[in-house]
């Protein structure tokens, strides 16, 4: 609903400005003068043109997710008055929160977006004793030099104010401090409170509006954000025309990990969970944060297990929330009004950081971007789609994830809106790649083909010990197989029933493993020569230690190989003829799963069978 408050004496006047305003939510302009205000909750005004708040003390509250849009080609709003926006931020003391103004400065009244400024336009919300006033009464916010905010009164650190754009060095941030002024559309950094991990922020100022530019350059980072009183539909930004050539298309979002209590940046724990979306709106695809450590310089030093915060980036970004892109070319990217979405973050409770998931819940569950979860706070995608995600786990100390996405429209190309590369400025020790693309990618989309060969890319420097995982798996036929490929050795791994494990060395880096859906050397996927093998049976006895092979239809068999996970070879047996039945000791073997490769004699045809070595003595 929207709800004016007033003074008695402004009632009449008010009364008539209320009916003003309900009538143009649908067209023209709305004007708010001298002492008066606008109330509005849990609701949304649309005005076609401008705002004008016309004196300092004409107000515009937004409370309880209320949001204000404003009709495509406004040319600005005009007015010293102040529009107010609570958000709320996830940060303590020591991390930061990336931030985007949906308000600037009311220094002086000019038609047009004005630049934000911190001692300007935030303010702490300290209630009231009178009821019709308590959501609406806020002061100033303090600022200390010190490197610690406090959250009552609110006081923020101003050493922790900073931009970017464009850089990609941690040399280029840009201090801009409580009386700096930041450009509409650009985002800025803060870090939160002393003891508490949420702060409730009051947004004050002339509201933006209509079209906003930030700049970017090939190769760099720009910090920018949503810089509207309402949601920001992240697709229709990252497909806008003017867009779609000068950025990879995928968002970043800096997560800061609350248990690294350190100003220094050497203690530092972060990274950024990164998020694209088709230009249907409908497919997102989303990484979370890698919690990577860095050197005082602000380069990377270690890297870290994937974040486990079940945060989530979504569709519609909040008003307030601050993001990094990357550019592809040198130009101007947009905001714009079309772009603005009325979606609240409802039953949010991650504050501006990205959305928390619905993980543990016991059914599917569908958010106010329309997007499906199930019961592990994963996206439910369409139909038309497939998809699955590989958690790579090195050393068991940190894990990467990678995502394979398929669709009829996918190319061998960079695939916009469904692929994500990698940041220009941190390599990964694991990495898909496009044929006709050198980046490295989180995110690769293909056409589904059983037999499609996708290679998986290592990038090591030192020996680990590595474990591959499938998760994820969408819209494929349970008994469609998914394998890793280990070329040099020439064995698949069926990774819908075995995790791939061993140990590689900087030797095996480059394209020596890839994803199949078939194995190429087994009879049973080659169809141009059909032999009945239904009766071959690969047994491991663990009662009496013993491996059988039994082979009732006689075939030849050239060759039988056993293999650890590694790869490496335990066993071989050479020139077996076509016996019935073959019998192995395997008591030496250590526990553990091994892969029995049987050679025949026809064609030279491979069957890959996986036992379990778990010996009784």
């Amino acid at each position: 609903m929207i709800e004016p408050q007033y003074p008695s004496i402004m009632k009449t006047y008010l009364k008539y400005a209320f009916l003003f305003l309900f009538v143009n939510t649908l067209c023209a302009q709305l004007t708010v003068r001298n002492s008066s205000y606008v109330y509005v909750t849990d609701e949304v005004v649309f005005v076609t043109d401008e705002v004008n708040l016309r004196e300092a003390n004409s107000m515009f509250y937004l409370r309880d997710e209320a949001q204000l849009i404003q009709g495509s080609g406004t040319t600005g709003n005009t007015g010293i008055g102040q529009l107010s926006v609570f958000q709320t931020g996830s940060a303590d003391n020591y991390s930061y929160n990336y931030w985007c103004s949906p308000v600037g400065n009311t220094t002086a009244d000019n038609s047009g977006n004005r630049a934000y400024t911190a001692n300007n336009n935030m303010y702490d919300w300290i209630g009231s004793a009178t009821p019709s006033l308590n959501t609406i009464t806020s002061a100033p916010s303090g600022f200390t030099s010190g490197l610690d905010g406090t959250s009552s009164p609110l006081t923020i650190s101003r050493r922790w104010l900073f931009s970017f754009s464009p850089g990609i060095n941690y040399s280029d941030w840009d201090y801009i401090g409580d009386t700096g002024n930041l450009n509409s559309g650009y985002g800025f950094s803060m870090k939160g409170s002393l003891g508490a991990n949420s702060q409730l922020y009051d947004f004050r100022g002339k509201p933006n509006a209509g079209d906003i530019p930030t700049a970017v350059l090939a190769g760099q980072f720009t910090l920018v954000g949503n810089p509207y009183p309402s949601a920001l539909d992240a697709a229709a930004y990252i497909h806008d025309p003017a867009n779609t050539g000068l950025m990879t298309g995928t968002l970043l979002f800096w997560e800061h990990d609350l248990n690294a209590n350190s100003h220094n940046v050497a203690d530092y724990i972060g990274g950024y969970a990164t998020f694209t979306i088709n230009a249907a709106g409908d497919m997102p695809s989303f990484i979370a944060a890698r919690f990577d450590t860095y050197n005082s310089d602000g380069t990377l030093n270690t890297t870290g297990s994937t974040s486990t915060s079940l945060k989530l980036v979504e569709r519609y970004i909040p008003i307030g929330q601050g993001f990094m892109i990357e550019g592809t070319g040198n130009g101007t990217v947009f905001a714009r009004d079309s772009h603005r979405a009325f979606v609240k973050e409802s039953d949010s409770n991650s504050g501006i950081l990205f959305r928390t998931g619905t993980a543990n819940t016991n059914e599917s569950q569908t958010n106010t971007s329309g997007f499906r979860y199930n019961d592990d706070g994963l996206f439910i995608v369409p139909d038309d789609y497939k998809r699955f995600r590989l958690n790579i786990d090195f050393d068991d100390d940190y894990t990467y994830q990678l995502m394979q996405n398929f669709h009829d429209t996918a190319t061998e190309g960079f695939d916009y809106g469904l692929e994500i590369k990698q940041a220009t400025d941190v390599s990964s020790e694991v990495y898909f790649k496009n044929p006709e693309e050198d980046n490295q990618l989180l995110t690769q989309a293909n056409k589904f083909d059983r037999n499609l060969r996708i290679p998986l890319y290592f990038d090591l420097t030192a020996q680990k010990a590595i474990r591959v995982r499938l998760f994820d798996v969408q819209n494929f036929n349970d008994d469609q197989e998914i394998y890793l490929h280990d070329i040099v050795n020439d064995i698949y791994y069926n990774l819908r029933t075995i995790n791939f494990e061993g140990n590689l060395d900087p030797d095996s880096s480059g394209s020596k493993y890839e994803i199949t859906f078939r194995d190429f050397n087994s009879i049973e996927d080659d169809t141009e020569t059909p032999l009945e093998i239904e009766d071959f049976t690969v047994l491991q006895n663990n009662n009496t230690s013993r491996l059988t092979i039994l082979n009732p239809d006689n075939f030849t068999i050239s060759e039988i190989a056993v293999y650890d996970v590694a790869g490496k070879q335990i066993m071989q047996k050479n020139n077996l003829n076509d016996n019935t039945r073959y019998e192995f000791p395997t008591n030496n073997f250590s526990e553990g799963t091994y892969v029995v490769k049987t050679t025949l004699a026809e064609n030279n045809k491979v069957i890959n069978k996986k036992i379990i070595i778990k010996n009784a003595n």
